[in-house]
């Protein structure tokens, strides 16, 4: 086999559509935003990707407005669009489809992206950028005097905890996890929790992301037997948005876990140093 020329040869795809936000937001701080023809409609990091045509919602996509826009690679998320990868690809369209659910494994997803489209040097320099600011939130968590119980709902009814990545952020940011036994689970209905379990455990800090909707404190505060919970009694009660913190991507490991880390902070009187503090100005007490 002759393979000479094949490396000058190479094509990197120049027509991609992201089906979720993550791997948008990649494209975007790899510098490669022009690549990006089409874009999932939930997609809000960063601002200006809104600008790119919409063609799909999370389990649904349109195809036939997928088609028209002629993708050398439409890059995918899970076991949940499985089916659309599968229909794709019976058609012709090149899919790659990621998976992680970890910390480790988000960073690999950001550097197999920066690989599909040839900028591996890009993205090595990414992700030692993020690692550098997981590593300085670590430092900061370990001036913490304590590390508080922090009860993670993802849901509200029925209560489920956070995902693997979620939990392991927590910790990151100095929390103690309350439910490492779920951390391997992935699917959502795997994570349900009975609140009367949860609140036996006493959390000491309650955060919400309830996907699609906003967090209320008066539901937390309302539920049975939770009125002597430390974290309600205490007013410990608060919200990091769903596209911060439970899209696997640079966002979690930015935004997310800055929220985290500062609200563990504020909780026990703790000054975050502006170089790790969140862009968004959290409500302390979101009564």
């Amino acid at each position: 086999m002759n393979l000479e020329g094949t490396a000058a040869a190479l094509h990197y795809p120049r027509r991609i559509i992201c089906l979720t936000e993550e791997t948008t937001e990649t494209l975007y701080l790899l510098g490669e935003q022009d690549r990006i023809v089409g874009i999932s409609g939930y997609t809000v990091r960063p601002p200006e990707a809104r600008q790119k045509p919409k063609v799909s919602a999370f389990i649904n996509a349109k195809f036939d407005k997928i088609l028209s826009l002629e993708p050398d690679l439409v890059l995918a998320f899970s076991d949940l669009q499985a089916d659309i990868a599968a229909r794709l690809i019976r058609t012709g369209v090149p899919v790659f489809t990621f998976n992680q659910r970890s910390v480790a494994e988000i960073l690999e997803m950001i550097l197999t992206v920066a690989r599909l489209v040839g900028t591996e040097d890009k993205g090595n320099a990414l992700v030692a950028k993020l690692q550098d600011g997981l590593t300085a939130i670590k430092a900061s968590a370990a001036q913490l005097k304590h590390r508080p119980k922090v009860f993670f709902e993802e849901w509200n009814d029925p209560l489920i905890s956070g995902i693997r990545w979620v939990d392991e952020l927590v910790e990151i940011a100095g929390g103690e996890s309350m439910f490492p036994e779920l951390r391997e689970k992935a699917l959502a209905k795997e994570r349900i929790l009975d609140p009367m379990i949860v609140a036996k455990k006493n959390p000491e800090i309650v955060i919400g992301s309830w996907c699609g909707v906003r967090f209320n404190p008066d539901f937390v505060r309302d539920r049975d037997s939770w009125s002597e919970v430390e974290a309600v009694k205490n007013g410990n009660l608060y919200e990091v948005k769903s596209s911060y913190i439970l899209q696997p991507g640079p966002a979690a490991l930015t935004e997310g876990v800055r929220q985290l880390h500062f609200i563990l902070a504020h909780v026990l009187g703790i000054a975050v140093d502006p170089s790790i503090a969140p862009e968004e100005k959290i409500d302390p007490k979101l009564l």
